[in-house]
């Protein structure tokens, strides 16, 4: 673990599923704690597989006995989720926080939050946190279907009919452009959903000519457009040939081959990670949020913490020397 980060002893004290695949955990840390302003999280240290790892989960409230989250099982995961959905009443953790960095900025005269799946969970905390206050707001929360609606009622009571819900099933889908026209010209937007989602936002709100540092987002994982297979990842500066599963990010593949690496959010969006590629057998699945859809096309880099190579293998440079 980073020696930087304040580790705490804390405990599970409830869990209950909210839908077929995401599970709402409960969280006492030993010691007291204070409450999680609207959008904090949780730094927590898990298993992903057989390797300790750290994962961050939004705190979508604060209870008398501590803070509840939500993690959604991934079919992907790497086996940070796999290893929370596991845990039961009584179980041991590590944790940090909360921390935040996708609090409410306050004194807007509107706020959008819209929220792809399971990225309802910081923006119930903010919904929830507005609705006590005089603030003009919305909240759009887009599922696959019905059954992943998590949130969905307690949200419904605390906002009324501020909340709109649409099911991609049933042909009802958040219609960015059209939402961004209602928004009033110094409103502002917070979008917390998978990849494309986001991707599509910035799109919109870029094409919509709004200010860019009104559009606020939080990532929840790092879906891909393509299929997650093992690749090589070669450092000729280091005459290194590593083997990358398809378990195991780049990043954790070069820290177990000794290479030095510099990280922080292990989500893609802090470009801490990245590092320049020379060539590459295949196609590259830039998962991040760091870099922009022209820098993405370019090639030039990626983020090792989520993005993938779809193919034999990556030629990269390092600055590790």
């Amino acid at each position: 673990m980073p020696a930087a980060l304040e580790w705490r002893a804390a405990r599970v004290v409830a869990t209950r599923d909210l839908t077929p695949d995401i599970r709402e955990i409960e969280i006492a840390p030993e010691g007291g704690f204070a409450p999680a302003a609207a959008g904090a999280h949780l730094k927590i240290a898990v298993l992903a597989g057989d390797r300790p790892d750290t994962r961050s989960y939004s705190v979508v409230e604060t209870t008398n006995r501590g803070y509840r989250i939500a993690v959604k099982r991934l079919k992907e995961s790497r086996g940070g989720s796999a290893y929370m959905g596991s845990l039961q009443s009584g179980a041991r953790l590590e944790i940090v926080g909360p921390h935040n960095h996708f609090g409410l900025l306050p004194g807007r005269s509107e706020y959008l939050l819209i929220a792809g799946g399971i990225g309802i969970t910081p923006l119930y905390a903010h919904a929830r946190a507005l609705a006590l206050t005089p603030a003009n707001f919305r909240v759009l929360y887009g599922v696959h279907t019905r059954a992943d609606l998590a949130l969905a009622e307690p949200l419904a009571a605390a906002v009324g009919d501020r909340l709109s819900l649409f099911v991609s099933s049933e042909g009802r889908r958040i219609d960015l452009a059209a939402e961004f026209a209602k928004l009033a010209p110094d409103g502002e937007a917070y979008v917390c959903g998978p990849i494309p989602m986001l991707e599509a936002a910035k799109r919109a709100w870029r094409d919509a000519g709004r200010a860019m540092d009104q559009l606020r987002f939080e990532t929840f994982g790092a879906s891909g457009a393509w299929p997650t297979t093992a690749f090589r990842m070669k450092i000729p500066r280091l005459n290194r040939d590593i083997f990358v599963p398809a378990g195991k990010s780049m990043l954790q593949a070069l820290e177990d081959a000794g290479i030095a690496m510099i990280f922080d959010c292990r989500k893609g969006e802090c470009g801490l990670c990245a590092l320049p590629i020379l060539e590459v057998d295949g196609v590259v699945d830039h998962r991040d949020v760091f870099f922009s859809e022209e820098e993405k096309a370019q090639n030039a880099k990626l983020c090792t913490c989520v993005s993938r190579v779809y193919g034999r293998s990556i030629t990269l440079d390092t600055a590790d020397r």
